[in-house]
């Protein structure tokens, strides 16, 4: 068997499984919620981890999976995609194709968040003008600093400067993002702390101007 014939295998045979656990009113709930893929199998994500674990976990699978334009495939590719082939060029385009915030979500916690190029890609992405790159800019600093990684002060400074932009809209998907990022950065120490109760309080003093 070739490799392209065993990756088509490999393809049909996820298909097959996904089409197998398909969950019809959660599909159907998606497509309400505006989700346009061309398959919606509506599977939840637990399921898709488990479905993940006894997949091959190689480039090939992960790079075909991304290519789909079904939302399973789409989930389950940063989930197979072993991260020493995820260079962060590679990461960039994939930011660019995503089009949903479960896809960041999902691409950021298995795959993006474990790469030696995440911090830097993080910060720059925060300051894209890329609502989607800015997204998972702050979805990868969460992990971040939910795993101990402490910014130097250029870093923590460009990121309370970049947080305090987006909270000025807090309910939009960056503003939530940058929020809940907020948060993780305070848990950090006393330091970071006040440096976000400061913004904090700037960002209150501000709004009840424009008020």
């Amino acid at each position: 068997m070739t490799q392209d014939t065993e990756l088509a295998e490999q393809l049909r045979h996820i298909k097959r499984s996904l089409r197998g656990v398909m969950n019809g009113p959660v599909s159907a709930s998606m497509r309400d919620k505006g989700l346009a893929y061309k398959v919606i199998f509506g599977v939840e994500l637990p399921r898709l981890q488990q479905m993940a674990a006894d997949l091959p976990h190689t480039y090939e699978l992960a790079a075909a999976l991304w290519k789909e334009n079904i939302r399973e495939c789409r989930l389950l590719a940063g989930m197979l995609m072993p991260a020493e082939r995820m260079e962060a060029d590679l990461a960039t385009l994939w930011v660019e194709q995503m089009q949903y915030a479960e896809e960041a979500e999902c691409t950021v916690l298995h795959l993006f968040s474990h790469e030696a190029w995440a911090s830097v890609k993080a910060y720059e992405w925060i300051a894209s003008d890329s609502e989607m790159f800015q997204l998972c800019g702050y979805l990868l600093l969460s992990r971040l600093f939910m795993q101990g990684s402490v910014p130097n002060n250029r870093d923590a400074q460009e990121f309370i400067d970049q947080a305090a932009t987006a909270m000025h809209q807090p309910q939009s998907m960056v503003g939530r993002a940058a929020g809940k990022a907020l948060v993780k950065f305070m848990n950090l120490g006393q330091a970071q702390e006040s440096m976000a109760e400061q913004m904090l309080q700037a960002l209150a003093k501000s709004e009840t101007r424009v008020k």
